[in-house]
């Protein structure tokens, strides 16, 4: 059985967690989230002075080789904004013969994005979210060769969810 690597991928506030998590409940895969990894790295002793450049997807993606590797599937939940950190989990799947799935995740709807991203409480503790200015004015890249898009503005999670599995199913 061939295992699959499921990439989630947008702005925050998207829902790119609650959908990975329901996705990984649904589907029995392993949900790796980069928002955990980062967070762990600042409460380390290790020395980080100012961005956290690609460290955590990197340290995300060594997990995702492991994972993949003993026949886990794996949800990644993470921004991924440019090209470079969607070719990482590319190369990830390439590495190990995983099935590949990029889900691009949206919200139209620019009153109900800035509601979640204002509305939101961190779920890992001590991670400070962004706010909408913050958020929005990250480098961001459309993502036009992802395999799915998901308005989630638009689409109830259950919804989403299902498609992704489905989609997920097809490959």
């Amino acid at each position: 059985m061939t295992v699959t690597l499921i990439c989630l991928s947008g702005l925050p506030g998207t829902g790119k967690s609650t959908i990975a998590r329901h996705l990984a409940a649904r589907v029995g895969a392993l949900w790796l989230r980069v928002d955990a990894v980062e967070q762990a790295m600042r409460d380390s002793r290790m020395t980080v002075v100012g961005d956290l450049a690609d460290g955590g997807y990197a340290a995300l993606q060594a997990v995702a080789v492991a994972a993949l590797e003993q026949g886990f599937d794996v949800v990644a939940d993470c921004v991924n904004p440019v090209a470079e950190t969607r070719a990482g989990w590319q190369a990830v799947s390439a590495r190990t013969g995983a099935r590949h799935l990029d889900v691009a995740l949206t919200c139209a709807d620019r009153d109900k994005h800035r509601a979640r991203v204002e509305g939101r409480a961190p779920e890992v503790p001590g991670l400070v979210l962004p706010d909408w200015a913050v958020g929005m004015v990250r480098d961001w890249s459309p993502f036009h060769g992802a395999d799915l898009h998901i308005d989630t503005g638009a689409v109830a999670l259950e919804e989403a969810v299902a498609r992704i599995d489905d989609r997920m199913r097809e490959t």
